[in-house]
């Protein structure tokens, strides 16, 4: 098996498993590494890992960082956000959503140098491994797979240190230690998990929290702000035309302050097990409340019920890892559909960890004052014909009755 692999793109991060994991693949396969990094907006330097890379062996040409922000809020976040997507009614996705993108890269990397596999370095006890796996099946059928947790025996915390230390590979001193928790950021959240977490009964310390400020210690003041919406998509803030990432970024920014999106959540894994997890999405918070409410004047009921209805299955794909799958396209193709006619402005009252609606107006409304007055509507709607209505939908309710004495 290891006979057959010349060449390998590692999702590659710089940190001490993954570069534990380049060491190994280059020794157990006798292949080369090409290593890919994302920039997500993780909010870390990224070209650390560009010296630790070559100074593991990696040729400069086959170090590759990227900055996929704005293709990830436009091309991934954005969707998703179209769909009023929470995974188990509460998980706005930001982890599952940035690994079809990673995977997809990966691809088009091992693509453009020929490479015989690829490789991440996600445990066999979560939902990436799926995440990422499933990606590259779907975007490349016959590619090989390398995933290490699932077959070396490097199994905890210091033997990653000693395979580490072994091979000359540099550990930071914050790496030396038992980590509190892990964590996963991009753009779109933070998650926290493992260690101090695994207690569901245990309230989240708040060392854990990075992205918001305690809605206790928010601002004692609230703000207002605007967010204008083009065929669903978030356009600007405030009125200032921004481009996705920016856009998101700027969202963060305000949802730190005023303490918004944090979520403490016990989850379904995918792979079967149940897991807590603390959440921070200040942002993508912001843009799902708002962007519920400009849904509210501009579609239909039919097609709002039907949206709802669609989004839980929309969101389950998105957390299964099912991102390139004919299903979860199909479902983007309507819930865009439904989207054409979603324009307009909303206002929102940030204060204490909520972000309030507290207006909102379109182009396309189908909202009418002169229909739901409760003033004289000169005749926009008769309320004789409620009568004929309700007999009508009263009619089976009746036969029912009828039939069973009530």
């Amino acid at each position: 098996m290891t006979q057959d692999i010349k060449r390998v793109v590692l999702a590659f991060s710089g940190g001490l498993d993954t570069s534990v994991i380049l060491k190994w693949l280059q020794q157990t396969y006798n292949c080369e590494v090409v290593t890919f990094t994302a920039d997500l907006g993780q909010g870390e330097e990224l070209e650390p890992a560009r010296a630790k890379a070559e100074l593991m062996g990696v040729k400069p040409e086959h170090i590759f960082i990227d900055d996929l922000k704005e293709e990830f809020v436009r091309d991934y976040v954005f969707p998703m956000m179209r769909a009023n997507a929470l995974y188990e009614g509460l998980y706005l996705l930001g982890t599952s959503i940035a690994r079809p993108l990673i995977a997809k890269r990966q691809i088009e990397i091992a693509r453009q140098l020929g490479a015989d596999a690829v490789s991440h370095g996600a445990t066999g006890k979560g939902n990436d491994q799926v995440r990422f796996e499933l990606g590259y099946y779907g975007l490349a059928p016959d590619i090989k797979v390398i995933a290490p947790w699932r077959e070396w025996d490097l199994t905890s915390r210091t033997k990653l240190i000693e395979f580490a230390e072994a091979h000359q590979i540099p550990v930071s001193k914050d790496k030396r230690g038992e980590a509190p928790f892990s964590t996963d950021a991009n753009l779109l959240h933070t998650s926290s998990e493992g260690k101090v977490l695994e207690d569901p009964w245990t309230e989240v310390p708040d060392y854990v929290f990075s992205r918001t400020v305690s809605p206790e210690q928010a601002p004692d003041t609230p703000q207002y702000i605007t967010v204008d919406f083009e065929k669903g998509d978030a356009v600007a803030v405030d009125g200032e035309p921004l481009s996705p990432a920016k856009l998101l970024a700027k969202l963060n920014e305000l949802g730190r302050t005023h303490g918004i999106g944090r979520l403490d959540l016990v989850e379904n894994r995918f792979v079967g097990m149940k897991s807590r997890g603390m959440y921070e999405t200040p942002g993508g918070t912001i843009l799902h409340v708002a962007h519920r409410a400009i849904e509210q004047l501009t579609l239909d009921r039919g097609a709002a019920h039907l949206k709802d209805e669609l989004g839980p299955r929309y969101a389950e794909l998105v957390y299964n890892g099912f991102w390139f799958s004919p299903e979860r396209e199909m479902l983007q193709a309507a819930i865009d559909h439904s989207q054409t006619r979603v324009n307009g402005t909303v206002r929102l009252k940030l204060y204490k960890g909520t972000p309030w609606v507290v207006g909102r107006k379109s182009p396309d409304s189908l909202y009418s004052e002169k229909v739901v007055t409760f003033e004289d509507d000169a005749g926009a709607y008769d309320q004789r014909d409620a009568e004929g209505f309700i007999k009508l939908n009263a009619l089976r309710l009746r036969l029912l009755g009828r039939r069973d004495g009530r």
